[in-house]
């Protein structure tokens, strides 16, 4: 699909004032770069790519760049349109397009996370109706251990730690014990997992 190809240096100077908002790292900053000159300078809104491909392109291995595009589309830079065998289907938004700027700081209407035109930027941990959500999601069980669950024993945990990947969508937040979530500490969900008695 074929638009307006936007000014580059417009944008350049956009994205240097929104980066530092969004706390993205050199490594995001540089796939959203080579993913947007790739689309929307191009003249197209969406790309279709690979991991191997962007991570050629960019000089990265393929797990950081894999990690780049979860961060940029849980920070709005990228909506995952499809991902499957043929690769990742994305809609690469300019800064200006980006939801959390778009309304802008003036804009009277509050961030209500019952929304549901952009499920996958909602932030599942701030909101308790959200967290709720999670709680039932998981069955009143804890996601490691498969204990019960109780409202003064659970907690919310991040599989992904917040400090690797600053994500809090309900793919990345998960219901647990206070024990499990304390053992777990900063460890990768998997090493829990194998531990844990099921």
């Amino acid at each position: 699909m074929k638009i307006k190809r936007p000014s580059a240096e417009q944008v350049w100077k956009q994205f240097e004032d929104l980066a530092p908002r969004l706390r993205l790292s050199a490594t995001d900053r540089v796939v959203y770069s080579h993913l947007l000159r790739h689309s929307r300078l191009e003249r197209k809104l969406r790309l279709r790519f690979s991991i191997p491909w962007l991570a050629r392109g960019v000089g990265l291995c393929g797990n950081s760049a894999r990690w780049a595009v979860r961060r940029l589309i849980a920070r709005g830079l990228l909506r995952l349109i499809e991902r499957g065998k043929a690769g990742h289907l994305v809609e690469v938004r300019l800064p200006e397009e980006v939801p959390a700027v778009a309304a802008g700081p003036n804009d009277p209407r509050p961030l209500c996370p019952n929304r549901t035109d952009h499920f996958e930027e909602l932030d599942f941990l701030n909101h308790p109706s959200l967290r709720r959500a999670i709680h039932l999601r998981e069955r009143g069980l804890c996601f490691y251990c498969r204990g019960r669950l109780t409202v003064r024993t659970r907690c919310i945990d991040h599989v992904v730690p917040l400090a690797e990947l600053q994500d809090n969508s309900y793919r990345n937040l998960v219901s647990c014990c206070r024990k499990c979530n304390s053992q777990k500490s900063d460890l990768p969900a998997a090493d829990l997992l194998r531990r844990a008695p099921r």
